[in-house]
């Protein structure tokens, strides 16, 4: 239930309240906003049968809340919530974006990583530490050294951290140095887990669980703020249907019945869904367009190669630095072939829309470039004569 307190209402009618909730054995959550103060009672609402409250000075009126969900209902908050992560605000009117590998496999590939993403406009880091896998004879992380080699990189890069915790028992260490914790599609119902890390009191990234659904997920993030963690972002990163077309279903429509129904920021992931970089900015515009507070994309150091990607983990090749480090929308690299020791280098490119911006900043950095059309795209053979920055400006890592 919430209390609506009246236009105009007293400090005092609020604390009078808020004592008479206390009486009864219930909590109290204050939500203050444009146009009236909100009281939302926490606990059992048949102890104030006799309470009276809408007779109180100050009560405009007392609306249940039918929903499962109480903190993270939009009733609660009608103005929306914003959460804070070490200064950034992921909320509002301000978009977010958090890059990153997939995990963390090393110094320098978590450095390259995350100068890539600062250069093309993210404020957070991702970057799993400790993997949960389908095989158990997959790459599950680095565990502890992952979190360190993060912090590290982010620390040079002014990003914040935001990192997958699997256990309760690693919320101590991994508070050290993320900056925001990431509950994975495979912990959404992990409860003992929610618990702990509302306890925690670290910002959360909550993803839904692959085959949830959104009031499961909602339900999920009410028991980290249920512990008094209202910083809860949602994430939406595709659910499993009966679609193979990509690696899972991108529910866009969750992003507005979100909106709706709770008051909780909401980002979605475009990689996760759809396991195929050609997918990546066409999801991204679309869950934008639905009103999504940001985007979660995964980025490598070196092209993943997806002919093998039949929805589960894909094996990737890499094949020389990722193009869209470059911050080019619609360019996506086939290959690198590298001269360095030569001061030469040929990138070979595909995309829509993306060759005239490449051929453009390549021109301002001074470096010649020629243009030579295939079936499958372009290629650019690059001097390094007059940029010295050249390839690792838009080639990270080469």
């Amino acid at each position: 239930m919430i209390i609506v307190m009246k236009h105009g209402s007293t400090q005092e009618n609020v604390d009078k309240i808020v004592e008479v909730l206390k009486a009864h054995g219930l909590g109290a959550n204050l939500s203050t906003g444009a146009q009236a103060t909100i009281i939302g009672v926490l606990g059992d609402k048949s102890r104030l049968a006799d309470a009276n409250l809408e007779l109180m000075d100050g009560v405009e009126k007392c609306v249940p809340i039918m929903h499962s969900y109480k903190l993270a209902s939009r009733e609660m908050c009608p103005d929306g919530r914003v959460a804070e992560v070490g200064g950034q605000r992921i909320g509002g009117k301000q978009l977010v974006l958090m890059a990153g590998p997939c995990a963390v496999e090393s110094e320098e590939q978590i450095l390259e990583a995350a100068q890539g993403v600062k250069a093309a406009g993210a404020t957070f880091l991702r970057g799993g530490a400790y993997k949960p896998r389908t095989s158990p004879y997959a790459f599950q992380g680095m565990e502890d050294e992952g979190f360190k080699l993060l912090r590290k990189a982010a620390d040079a890069t002014g990003l914040k951290v935001v990192s997958e915790v699997i256990s309760h028992d690693q919320i101590d260490t991994a508070a050290k140095y993320c900056d925001m914790f990431q509950v994975g599609a495979r912990n959404m119902q992990n409860f003992r887990l929610l618990r702990e890390i509302g306890r925690s009191k670290v910002p959360v990234l909550l993803k839904r669980g692959i085959a949830s659904t959104i009031e499961e997920w909602l339900d999920a993030a009410e028991y980290i703020m249920s512990e008094g963690n209202y910083n809860v972002v949602l994430c939406e990163r595709g659910i499993r249907t009966f679609e193979t077309a990509t690696r899972n279903t991108l529910d866009v429509s969750a992003v507005p019945v979100v909106k709706e129904r709770s008051s909780l920021p909401i980002i979605i992931d475009p990689s996760h869904a759809a396991g195929k970089s050609r997918y990546i900015e066409s999801l991204s515009l679309a869950g934008i367009a639905a009103g999504a507070d940001g985007l979660m994309v995964e980025v490598h150091n070196g092209l993943p190669d997806y002919r093998s990607a039949s929805g589960a983990e894909g094996r990737h090749e890499r094949r020389g630095p990722a193009a869209h480090h470059s911050g080019i929308p619609g360019v996506g690299q086939k290959g690198w072939r590298s001269g360095r020791r030569r001061g030469k280098g040929t990138a070979l490119l595909s995309g829509r829309w993306g060759w005239p911006r490449l051929w453009n900043a390549f021109q301002a950095d001074g470096c010649p470039v020629k243009r030579e059309t295939f079936s499958t795209g372009w290629a650019f053979p690059v001097e390094n004569k007059a940029a010295p920055g050249f390839p690792g400006k838009w080639f990270p890592g080469e």
